[in-house]
């Protein structure tokens, strides 16, 4: 029997890399004041609907819906940022000293065509920033992504950066857009002439070649900020550059959700084909106003560990054990227990659970790359030998941890 279709079954190697992903952003978050937040796997379905925006592809297409045995439209949450807003507004987070940074890992949901790097259930680590309207929140932000990616050893992603400007600048553009894409639209995919009204932002992101042509020569919102916003740009612009990360402006990037507003970023790994992205996000200052909350700006990101885990040089090693306890005797019971006592102590600890010979022991602690083992002789005697050099010696069993932690 095999797993459903678009998910995956993670293994003992695997993991060790989705560990280490885990605990380095864990480590650059908690460092910036980041605490970790856990919302449900599933929300109302309006929920996402009000927030992402229904003429999105993730609300249209991807979101994996079901009637509860009480008639309530459930949702499989598709994205992050939508389930951390509604918890900010349930839990008067506004009453809180601003902003409330918050940072999540888990599993998320779209139904999607299966391919390298895309699963109907994949795995995302995110940060948000809510309760200001500082471009200093951004650039930190942005900052904190390009770390936790280079801090993996993804030294080629490429960050992409733009704006989409406030609600109001942004409808006289769009109208703009779409009287473009009008113009053209015989050379527009079906999809894309069918959202001219609701979504034209969409046909930035097209695949269809004809679209990309037309979008090739479209206007764009960066260039049609107002003041205000291209200041803010160019305030996270100076902070980026201050901090030594270096972007490209693009003007095609819109990202696929409706609450966007001003930045607007993305990180890209060219190496991993026509799936590059590998994390991104923007400012989303209407949000939890649309969810029912006071006006309170906002901004995050968040990062795919699969697309990471695809980006990254090289796995990380096995953890290597300090020691491995070989029964000499016979006596599994008795290796079991000094075992249990080093692991106690806080010494990586193996043993054998097969019944191998002394022989056979001696070859699994080799290949553990263990740095000393601990032969239990007949008679209740205890030598420690040091794998690397061979040299042994007796140890009393209650001193036994102390020796192997001096080394």
């Amino acid at each position: 029997m095999r797993s459903p279709k678009g998910t995956f079954d993670v293994l003992p190697d695997a993991e060790r890399a989705r560990a280490l992903i885990a605990d380095h952003g864990a480590e650059i978050l908690d460092a910036a004041g980041y605490g970790r937040i856990e919302t449900p796997a599933f929300e109302d379905t309006e929920l996402f609907e009000r927030g992402v925006g229904e003429s999105t592809d993730v609300v249209r297409k991807e979101m994996f819906t079901f009637e509860d045995q009480g008639r309530r439209s459930i949702t499989l949450r598709p994205e992050g940022t939508a389930p951390i807003c509604r918890a900010y507004v349930e839990h008067g987070m506004h009453k809180l000293p601003q902003p409330v940074k918050l940072w999540y890992r888990g599993p998320f949901f779209r139904y999607e065509r299966p391919q390298e790097g895309r699963f109907r259930q994949f795995n995302q680590i995110g940060a948000e920033a809510i309760g200001t309207d500082s471009p200093v929140a951004d650039a930190e932000l942005i900052v904190l992504l390009d770390e936790l990616l280079r801090g993996l050893g993804i030294d080629d992603a490429e960050l992409r950066l733009s704006s989409l400007g406030n609600p109001e600048a942004r409808a006289g553009y769009r109208e703009r857009l779409r009287d473009y894409l009008r113009e053209h639209q015989v050379e527009l995919s079906d999809d894309v002439r069918s959202r001219i009204d609701t979504n034209p932002l969409r046909a930035f992101d097209a695949d269809h070649a004809g679209t990309r042509a037309v979008m090739a020569e479209a206007p764009t919102m960066i260039d049609s900020l107002d003041e205000a916003d291209a200041e803010h740009l160019a305030a996270v612009r100076r902070m980026l550059d201050a901090a030594a990360v270096p972007y490209r402006l693009d003007g095609t990037l819109v990202r696929g959700l409706d609450y966007y507003t001003r930045t607007v970023f993305e990180f890209t790994c060219e190496r991993l084909g026509a799936q590059s992205g590998l994390g991104g996000g923007g400012r989303y200052d209407g949000l939890i106003e649309q969810l029912g909350g006071p006006p309170t700006p906002g901004v995050g990101w968040g990062a795919g560990i699969e697309r990471i885990l695809l980006a990254m040089p090289e796995a990380p090693p096995d953890r290597i054990p300090e020691a491995f306890v070989i029964a000499a005797d016979g006596d599994l019971e008795r290796a079991f227990g000094v075992a249990l006592s080093l692991r106690r102590a806080r010494l990586a600890t193996r043993l054998d659970l097969a019944g191998r010979s002394f022989k056979n022991q001696m070859r699994q602690a080799d290949r553990s790359g263990a740095r000393v083992a601990v032969i239990l002789e007949d008679g209740g005697g205890v030598q420690l030998r040091e794998m690397g050099s061979g040299e042994q010696r007796a140890v009393a069993l209650d001193e036994l941890a102390d020796a192997i932690a001096r080394g």
